[in-house]
């Protein structure tokens, strides 16, 4: 079974459509959970398919920095397999320790440059993009500034870079964000116990909603992209009743042009 992951894995970067088949399957899933059983009442300026239009243009500009990305992604990670450079080959791991290896470090380096975007305040202008829905929502999840995904994708290259990781791992890796960036984005109400036991292994929604809540320290905290591990060893997990809950950002920006795609993109660029 090991061998049929790692070779359709080792090829999926050759593949876009089926890449971007997740993103579309993963999207329409949680659009339809969120809107059977909704965690709050979203309050649209418009309508939803106006505030999710805003957001795949950002989810769009994404997906193509991305793919040039990849391209350095792939040769980063051949470099590191054709030097034997990285903690993988150090320490001579089999294909599930290099997975699990992997899978970590990448998942760091989501935690890590989320933690750094909201501690310099440079790079916080560009990633308040990302909080100034106050809507948040299944398509939420890809509302990044260009300048945002381009640090993500540094960042990722970073960890590949001490990792080793291979391209099989790295999509591996990326699949699981996919749809753990809708699932812990989407509108959905699940059991309080069922949230919190998810919590202690994954970001579960509830725990990452806190992450979008408008006023700091809650804002500041939950940072972790597909587990959990990384907020609660590091200090950076907090909690809060749902029912407290209200997104958006209390600074930086103005409420009212959170769908005014213009305002959004020139945003960083103003002291």
């Amino acid at each position: 079974m090991w061998n049929e992951i790692i070779e359709h894995f080792s090829t999926l970067e050759k593949r876009p459509l089926e890449r971007v088949s997740f993103l579309v399957i993963g999207l329409l899933f949680f659009w339809i959970i969120e809107g059977a059983i909704p965690l709050l009442p979203m309050h649209y300026r418009k309508n939803k398919l106006r505030h999710a239009g805003v957001n795949f243009v950002f989810t769009g500009i994404h997906l193509v920095i991305h793919t040039f990305l990849a391209i350095l992604i792939v040769a980063l990670s051949d470099w590191c397999r054709d030097q034997q450079f990285g903690m993988v080959y150090w320490f001579n791991a089999n294909v599930g320790i290099t997975v699990l290896i992997a899978v970590l470090a990448l998942d760091f380096s989501s935690w890590l440059v989320h933690l750094t975007m909201h501690k310099i305040p440079f790079l916080w202008r560009f990633h308040l993009i990302h909080h100034t829905d106050t809507n948040v929502d299944v398509t939420t999840g890809l509302r990044h500034h260009p300048g945002d995904s381009l640090l993500r994708g540094i960042f990722f290259l970073l960890l590949i870079f001490i990792s080793g990781a291979p391209m099989y791992s790295v999509m591996i890796y990326q699949t699981l964000l996919l749809f753990a960036t809708g699932f812990t984005h989407a509108n959905m109400k699940l059991p309080l116990g069922v949230d919190k036991a998810i919590s202690y292994i994954l970001i579960s929604p509830n725990m990452h909603k806190v992450h979008h809540h408008w006023k700091q320290p809650f804002t500041d905290s939950n940072y972790g992209a597909v587990f959990a591990i990384w907020d609660r060893l590091l200090g950076t997990f907090m909690k809060m009743d749902v029912k407290d809950l209200r997104y958006g950002i209390d600074r930086d920006f103005p409420e009212e042009k959170e769908e005014d795609l213009w305002a959004l993109m020139k945003r960083p660029f103003k002291s």
